[in-house]
């Protein structure tokens, strides 16, 4: 009876170690229970349309019309903004319907874990956080020399920036604080609560049963091919996104692509500011 005793415990102990075992990936098993649920082909390319065709509509449709409205010279600069924080905003929406479809009341610890928005985890050891915010540096060093490469030509009026910059931004933003107010509201969203959160958040976390080991480097394509708004920029934003993409799926956190990313939207909304103040 002792023996049998002891065989049984000895049976009890391994399954026990084997629910406690790290998978293969790395991730620890509560890590592992929590992994969100993949999308299929067909839904990942639905998401990427809910989020790229608005866009593309707003800046080449909507915002012509609108720009016939309004009265001024900065017609064309407010209606490119409205209509893109509209999109950006809208991607918000998307990615709070898809989540609560998903997970059901949107709690903020189910919410971080669901979209990848907490601390960097290493594959291998399972550390989280600390050394691990360093991959920080490479990637901003990678999109600060993609802002040194040329650019194919933009459509006059089309780049924002460029705009910003020009004779007719600076009138138009200068004492502006309502309009400097929607450009802050355009950056949250564009890097914060809407692009970055709808692809890197939402998205890459549940591309790894159609995409595999690619999964980041489809998501930095998918990214790239997203900004139908502004085609020229397309060759320089894929090498943005594969380096916003890569750190985030090696890592299991959303937070180092909206990091960086957030890094040229303080450049937009200082610069903005100083606009404003002149």
């Amino acid at each position: 009876m002792a023996g049998r005793r002891i065989l049984r415990n000895m049976h009890d102990v391994d399954r026990t170690l084997k629910r406690m075992a790290v998978p293969p990936d790395g991730r620890s098993p509560s890590a592992a229970r929590a992994a969100p649920p993949q999308y299929s082909l067909r839904q990942v390319l639905g998401v990427w349309a809910l989020a790229a065709l608005p866009m593309a509509v707003l800046a080449w449709l909507v915002t012509p019309a609108l720009a016939d409205r309004l009265s001024g010279p900065a017609a064309w600069p407010k209606a490119l903004l409205a209509c893109l924080t509209v999109g950006l905003m809208w991607q918000g929406v998307v990615v709070l319907v898809l989540l609560r479809r998903e997970i059901g009341p949107l709690h903020w610890g189910a919410v971080k874990d669901a979209l990848w928005l907490r601390p960097p985890r290493s594959p291998g050891t399972g550390r989280i956080g600390g050394r691990l915010w360093w991959v920080l540096v490479p990637a901003i060093l990678v999109v600060g020399i993609e802002q040194l490469l040329p650019s194919l030509p933009v459509p006059a009026g089309r780049d924002l920036g460029v705009l910003l910059r020009s004779s007719e931004g600076h009138d138009f933003l200068s004492g502006n604080w309502p309009w400097f107010a929607a450009i802050v509201v355009m950056a949250v969203f564009n890097t914060i609560l809407g692009e970055e959160l709808l692809f890197r958040g939402l998205l890459l976390p549940r591309m790894h049963g159609v995409f595999g080991r690619a999964d980041w480097l489809a998501n930095g394509v998918l990214f790239a091919a997203y900004h139908l708004h502004m085609p020229w920029a397309i060759p320089k934003i894929l090498l943005d996104s594969l380096a916003l993409a890569y750190p985030a799926r090696r890592y299991t956190s959303a937070w180092l692509a909206i990091i960086v990313h957030s890094l040229q939207s303080v450049l937009i909304v200082a610069a903005s500011l100083a606009l404003v103040l002149h």
